[in-house]
């Protein structure tokens, strides 16, 4: 990988019209550095992207994949964190939990929706973005996910979060703990967007996911399950 980036830097650092980033000898000296051809290189990246971002799609929609991971379940709305605490003290725990699990079901159920996305944004990825998630950061290839198929997933995501949301009565749920929260004598009246909650947290738990899924990629020879993925990470080093 360092010999990658003194590649890079020596182009990049002349004068006149050579300071211009040049896409072909940085193709070039990445290919002189590690051995492999741009076709390996892309192929190599689109197969670890397709790997990852499948594997933590599968594991997002499954049953619990939300609701007993704790780096991605998804609480009460914390912005009314108050209401939570307050339908406790008053004896409704109960049905705060049933909603945080009926919230977290609809994510799982969204989440299905994302596989197909991911894969559409890598058939269209470019030697140049390959370039840049083999020599980026342990999560570049996750960046480039976030940044090409966000919009679309959020897209996808809000109809049937709404739809889950309903399904498994967390809507019923969160309206009727509103409604009890509102009528308690002297607090302040909340009723805050529960789909576009749901849906962003949703999106921010898959991409944690798929960033796992990259770095044990990237670090993990035993998860490199092809030759092609074994030649072309193994390279970096």
């Amino acid at each position: 990988m360092m010999r990658i980036l003194i590649f890079l830097v020596l182009i990049l650092t002349g004068s006149g019209a050579q300071a211009q980033l040049d896409l072909n000898k940085i193709k070039k000296a990445v290919t002189n550095s590690t051995g492999l051809s741009n076709e390996e290189i892309g192929a190599g990246l689109k197969e670890a992207l397709t790997k990852g971002a499948s594997a933590g799609s599968d594991l997002a929609a499954q049953v619990d994949g939300y609701f007993k991971n704790t780096e991605i379940k998804i609480p009460f709305p914390p912005e009314v964190k108050n209401v939570e605490t307050k339908l406790r003290q008053i004896g409704l725990g109960a049905e705060v939990d049933k909603f945080v699990l009926a919230l977290n079901r609809a994510a799982e159920d969204a989440a299905k929706e994302a596989k197909p996305v991911f894969v559409a944004a890598i058939k269209q990825m470019t030697i140049q973005d390959a370039l840049g998630i083999l020599k980026g950061q342990p999560d570049a290839a996750t960046q480039y996910l976030q940044r090409t198929t966000s919009s679309e997933l959020n897209t996808k995501f809000k109809p049937v979060i709404q739809n889950s949301l309903a399904k498994v009565n967390a809507t019923q749920y969160y309206t009727n703990l509103i409604s009890t929260y509102n009528k308690i004598p002297l607090v302040k009246k909340v009723n805050p967007s529960l789909d576009e909650y749901a849906t962003g947290k949703a999106l921010d738990g898959l991409f944690v996911l798929v960033a796992k899924e990259e770095k044990n990629i990237r670090q993990n020879p035993q998860a490199r399950t092809s030759a092609l993925l074994k030649k072309v990470f193994g390279a970096q080093k």
